[in-house]
């Protein structure tokens, strides 16, 4: 895997799994600079992180209070910048909607990182769908981790 200097995680409207997979990345150690971020694919305006997504990031000691969501941009896909999705379909409106998506990175993070299953959106569900969302996403990124970090 080649050195990105930003990964940008994407989800539809940028307030649960997106934010989620940031700051649980952020809390590990990359062995390189790389601003880590997120986006949704439709955010008409600014919205808070979904306050069950929240509730469990805080109760895993993780404050993302002020995050606020922001829509993925054409300038968003650079060829240093990775793009990672939860689900096929996301990779495709990206590809479809974006003309600059030819020379970006988009990868469906479970399949980069050599999972089987899709992160399940927990939108609409029970606190503890988020919290299974959240140790889902913890292992899946600790493996993204570890691939970044096993990059020369």
């Amino acid at each position: 895997m080649k050195q990105y200097s930003k990964i940008i995680f994407v989800c539809d409207s940028g307030t649960s799994r997106a934010p989620m997979a940031e700051a649980i990345m952020k809390e590990y150690t990359i062995k390189y600079p790389v601003e880590i971020e997120s986006r949704g694919l439709v955010v008409l305006f600014p919205e808070p992180l979904n306050q069950k997504a929240e509730a469990v990031l805080i109760s895993n000691g993780i404050n993302m209070s002020e995050k606020m969501s922001s829509q993925l941009e054409g300038e968003d896909l650079s060829p240093d910048n990775l793009l990672l999705t939860f689900e096929g379909a996301q990779k495709e409106k990206i590809l479809e909607d974006f003309a600059e998506a030819e020379q970006a990175n988009v990868e469906v993070l479970t399949e980069l990182v050599g999972d089987e299953l899709e992160i399940l959106n927990p939108y609409g569900g029970t606190l503890q769908s988020y919290g299974l969302c959240y140790e889902t996403l913890n292992k899946t990124v600790q493996k993204l981790v570890n691939l970044i970090n096993e990059t020369e």
